[in-house]
């Protein structure tokens, strides 16, 4: 299975850490085609790579088009990942989007109200990954 990750790059970091944790338990069910997403320095190695934004959203699209499943986590917002659940929603691809309650920013209404996304709201990682877990083998 070919599983899409999304996280906030350029929308903020803060949640790096547990991108790793989720893309490390999402290696579990399938090849991770962003595992770069927990990257530390992700845009200066894309920088290093000599990518231009042309070429990352090219990439990005061609990895949307080629997963089975996306797992997304918004809870810091992002215009990129906005932009790439658009996407797959039109493409009526199977989207979970985890979401931790009592963030700063409030989960937009066009994500929670969307019924061709699942929304999970968790307060722990074990909580994140057995949905996953549901989620993954529910689409397999």
């Amino acid at each position: 299975m070919n599983i899409f990750f999304s996280g906030s790059i350029r929308g903020g970091r803060d949640d790096r850490d547990l991108y790793v944790d989720l893309i490390e338990h999402l290696e579990d069910h399938g090849t991770v085609l962003t595992e770069h997403v927990g990257t530390e320095n992700v845009e200066e190695m894309e920088a290093e790579a000599g990518l231009t934004d042309d070429e990352i959203h090219d990439q990005d699209v061609e990895w949307l088009q080629q997963a089975d499943i996306v797992v997304a986590e918004v809870t810091t917002p992002s215009l990129g990942v906005g932009y790439e659940l658009g996407r797959v929603v039109a493409w009526e691809k199977p989207v979970l989007c985890l979401y931790r309650p009592g963030a700063a920013h409030e989960l937009s209404a066009m994500i929670r109200g969307n019924d061709a996304v699942e929304v999970l709201e968790y307060r722990d990682l074990e909580t994140a990954t057995s949905r996953i877990d549901t989620f993954a083998r529910k689409h397999s």
